[in-house]
């Protein structure tokens, strides 16, 4: 009786994510196209002028100042990278990631994700020292859409495999934030990072000490953004770093300081901060040279990267952890509906596209994997719908 009272928790719990991530996807989707087509209008270069606007502050001697589009993607998707670390800091210490047994299926899959279409991507790009960063660019899956396009499919859908796909995005978000640490940051500042070393330490032993009221670890979790963003790693990171610090009960999650404050950005951070991220890093110029260019190395490189790879990893690294024992399928999934999500999961959008501003600095290439990313996104969509529709019928 218990057991089912916490497995009926666990499912209203995951559902309610779900829900959110998914109206989040649609309206993701409609910025997209909404900034697509303003990009090919007379209004672009008016856009196009708002996004590069300088912005920032100022006391004294201190100064702060970036781009509109700067301070979106330094500074609102750190709360977004926040949000995802309070995820994974849930997931892995009470949820789908807490054991062995539990990780070991969304893991493997995330890792046939993560490395089959980097080495697609390396393979075409090897002889092409300007493109050949772009690497991390396919590794990612986007939770929001990609369940979006799951309720495209119906509502026939097994939770089991609801759960395996944001299991399995949520630790190919950890993989990405890993990446983008480690081979997407600038020269590193070693003053700035004993800086942060201090406030993670201070941080922590805030949780250690026992506090709970979240408004106590606002400046600290500023000030360690700050640090990081002049450190040389991208400022994002800090957003995963604050998160891991914040208090967390897995026998009490109603009261947890985590789960109030996960439940509190969620709408702003899906809403407004993603829908924003959208509409400011999709104005894609469309013209011949840019067409043209998806023959590229860089476009075929991501296109074959989340198109193949992603299906191709995915289903391979599941198969393999399960011929061997390490992991076993859910009663209810079988391999062609592990497949089919895998299809889903080359939908890349949100991370990837944050990986191509970090990973070019040239304007065209940067448009060229934005267009390749959105038509493989596209394509992995609608091959998903049609073979989870099909599996249902």
């Amino acid at each position: 009786m218990v057991l089912k009272v916490i497995r009926a928790q666990l499912s209203r719990t995951f559902q309610e994510f779900i829900r959110h991530q998914q109206s989040a996807g649609f309206l993701i989707i409609g910025c997209t196209a909404l900034s697509l087509i303003l990009a090919n209008t007379p209004a672009y270069h008016t856009i196009e002028k708002i996004w590069e606007t300088n912005a920032g502050i100022q006391f004294g001697n201190f100064s702060l100042f970036m781009t509109t589009h700067g301070w979106i993607n330094d500074g609102l998707m750190a709360i977004f990278f926040f949000m995802v670390g309070l995820e994974i800091k849930r997931e892995l210490i009470g949820g789908e990631l807490s054991s062995f047994k539990k990780a070991s299926l969304p893991v493997a899959a995330a890792l046939g994700g993560m490395i089959v279409p980097a080495f697609i991507y390396y393979s075409l790009n090897y002889n092409f020292p300007e493109t050949l960063r772009g690497w991390g660019i396919p590794m990612a899956t986007d939770i929001a859409f990609a369940l979006a396009v799951l309720l495209l499919a119906g509502n026939k859908i097994p939770f089991a495999l609801k759960l395996m796909l944001t299991s399995l995005a949520v630790v190919d978000d950890l993989g990405a934030i890993i990446v983008i640490a480690l081979f997407y940051s600038e020269k590193l500042q070693l003053n700035y990072l004993l800086a942060t070393g201090g406030l993670t330490l201070l941080l922590s032993l805030m949780n250690y000490s026992g506090v709970k009221r979240f408004v106590w670890y606002v400046v600290p979790g500023l000030l360690l953004w700050y640090t990081i963003y002049k450190s040389g790693i991208h400022a994002t990171v800090a957003g995963v770093i604050h998160a891991m610090t914040i208090p967390y009960d897995k026998h009490n999650e109603v009261e947890s300081t985590l789960v109030k404050v996960e439940h509190e950005i969620n709408v702003p951070v899906n809403f407004f901060i993603l829908p924003l991220f959208a509409l400011s890093n999709t104005l894609i110029h469309l013209d011949f040279e840019l067409i043209s260019n998806l023959i590229s190395p860089l476009s075929l490189g991501i296109m074959l990267g989340l198109i193949i790879g992603k299906p191709l990893g995915i289903t391979s690294f599941v198969w393999l952890a399960v011929k061997s024992g390490i992991s076993s399928l859910d009663e209810n999934m079988n391999f062609k509906q592990i497949f089919s999500v895998s299809l889903i999961g080359g939908i890349g959008f949100t991370m990837s596209i944050f990986i191509t501003v970090l990973a070019f600095k040239d304007v065209t290439l940067v448009n060229t994997a934005k267009l390749a990313i959105l038509l493989s996104s596209l394509i992995a969509a609608l091959s998903g719908i049609f073979f989870i529709t099909k599996l249902n019928r």
